[in-house]
């Protein structure tokens, strides 16, 4: 026969009737009432935490991306190195979302799907804040947020600034590299080109690490960093192929035609070409 423990008799508070509870601290009430299914499939509900929960690591990408923006840009490193890391890790848990998506079947995906009408994954405004902080400013993908003044505003304040990679870009200036064109770059809107002397300076980088370690060292997590990131872009589309084939996205895009297309683009150029160079 097993016993009954009681923990509040260890001392563990069990009255919070005046106290906040872990309930309250994480206003669960509202997020777990978040899920409302529009159709009758029980498979509907998988598919909403799946992306609420996606949404909410993302949240959390944002928040670690801004601080280490800001840490490069004061010369303050090793804070950001943990920021980035963390960020390569959220990269790993959002990576494990879509296996657990995976489990959903074509033909259960087929009783909801129309419940969805023209709302896609594309249109999340917070994957497109992530891609403006990493440095792919696709001014195009601001038109799915024009109906919204705010998230608008929000994403052309990231626009208005440096990226994750100006700023590692800006510090290789500050510590003297000559970088030609991008040592006087100021249209942050823009997306910048690749560059032969920024890819210099990052060789000389590798084939130094001693002399250039913080350097160095923030190369790595950048491409540690992209390397979860291009992985949670394979996983979105094998995911969508096993699931709807090749059949256009809810939201009007080809579907895995267009997220192919989406692996092809690279966050952090020269750090990729540059490993052929060394």
């Amino acid at each position: 026969m097993s016993v009954q423990h009681d923990p509040s008799t260890e001392g563990a508070v069990t009255d919070f009737a005046r106290r906040m509870s872990y309930s309250d601290y994480l206003k669960l009430d509202g997020i777990l009432s978040a899920q409302a299914p529009l159709s009758s499939s029980p498979d509907e509900m998988l598919f909403i935490v799946q992306h609420q929960t996606s949404e909410l690591w993302m949240k959390l990408a944002i928040h670690e991306l801004t601080a280490a923006m800001a840490a490069i840009a004061r010369d303050d490193l090793r804070p950001a190195f943990k920021m980035l890391s963390r960020v390569a890790r959220i990269f790993e848990q959002l990576n494990g979302a879509w296996d657990v998506l995976r489990t959903m079947t074509p033909s259960e995906y087929t009783r909801f799907r129309s419940a969805l009408g023209q709302s896609s994954g594309f249109q999340s405004w917070q994957y497109r804040a992530i891609e403006f902080l990493a440095g792919n400013r696709n001014l195009a993908m601001l038109k799915p947020h024009g109906h919204d003044h705010a998230t608008t505003a929000f994403l052309e304040g990231i626009l208005a600034r440096p990226s994750l990679y100006d700023e590692a870009i800006r510090l290789l200036a500050r510590e003297g590299f000559d970088l030609g064109d991008d040592a006087q770059r100021a249209d942050w809107r823009e997306q910048r080109a690749a560059s032969d002397a920024v890819m210099g300076a990052w060789k000389a980088v590798y084939q130094d690490p001693e002399r250039h370690w913080a350097l160095y060292e923030l190369a790595e997590k950048l491409v540690d960093f992209e390397d979860y990131f291009r992985r949670w872009r394979f996983n979105h589309v094998t995911t969508v192929e096993r699931i709807i084939g090749l059949k256009r996205g809810t939201g009007g895009t080809g579907g895995v035609s267009y997220l192919r297309r989406m692996l092809e683009v690279e966050l952090f150029p020269e750090l990729w070409k540059v490993r052929t160079e060394l």
